[in-house]
């Protein structure tokens, strides 16, 4: 994969309506849109993350301005049960630089936070997206199933953006959940953030060799699902220069190929 524009890219870039999908594991629907797009929709994620962050006593993890203007979201995630409740989602920045990524504040004054920076900065170019500012309902039969919807949508805003990679940082008792979708902890010493109850981890997740590391199911719903994405870009007239249709139609055909890349 080239190198990709960032700063470009974001400065320019209007997803125009949202993309939404149902999926039955879930009761509901994850949809992908922009706070400018979909305000209604960025109003009731932000509310509940607020809600969900004060309830553990962590809301100082939280950015305030920025969950109010929405200004340096590129897009979110969303899951709507099928109630119209918003019950989890994140958003996703686009890095420009190390210092654009809230890890780095995140690793201060830990002896990881070079290594932290130095991988940033060498993903950078082929374009990086953090996921920030993630939660879920607490109902306990439905958690987990929102945290794999989730943790399998950022690489429809990586198709759509043509970026490379996703990071997000997470403690280490939800690192299994988000690792289903084929993301890969880093070897880098947790950090106790945002407090010392917590140890938290940086995971990255690859469009080029993710289909190494992701569970079974998880892929087969993630080729499926960026064949919709596709689709929709195409019937919308949406489909940009960097953006191939040439997928696999099976995770049978995609487990065969040595380098495949999502879209």
């Amino acid at each position: 994969m080239t190198p990709v524009p960032a700063g470009n890219t974001v400065s320019r870039f209007s997803l125009g309506e949202g993309f939404s999908w149902p999926d039955p594991d879930i009761e509901g629907t994850l949809v992908v849109s922009q706070p400018s797009v979909d305000p209604e929709l960025w109003t009731d994620y932000t509310a509940g993350a607020v809600r969900s962050y004060s309830k553990r006593g962590v809301e100082c993890a939280l950015d305030i301005d920025a969950l109010r203007s929405g200004d340096d979201t590129i897009m979110f995630g969303a899951v709507v049960a099928d109630s119209g409740h918003v019950i989890g989602g994140y958003r996703a920045i686009a890095l420009r630089s190390p210092d654009d990524s809230h890890a780095i504040g995140e690793w201060e004054g830990q002896p990881g936070q070079q290594d932290v920076r130095q991988m940033i900065a060498e993903r950078v170019p082929y374009g990086v997206l953090e996921m920030k500012t993630g939660w879920v309902t607490d109902a306990a039969e439905r958690n987990p199933y929102l945290t794999t919807a989730l943790a399998r949508s950022c690489f429809y805003m990586m198709v759509i953006l043509d970026f490379q990679y996703t990071m997000c940082t997470a403690a280490t008792q939800v690192l299994n959940s988000w690792r289903s979708s084929g993301s890969v902890v880093a070897p880098i010493p947790a950090t106790p953030y945002p407090n010392e109850h917590y140890r938290t981890k940086m995971m990255w997740w690859n469009r080029r060799d993710f289909v190494s590391h992701a569970q079974p199911r998880q892929l087969g719903k993630i080729v499926s699902e960026t064949k919709e994405l596709l689709h929709e870009q195409f019937r919308r007239g949406r489909v940009g220069a960097g953006v191939s249709s040439l997928i696999p139609s099976s995770p049978a055909e995609l487990l065969q190929s040595h380098a495949f890349e999502v879209a």
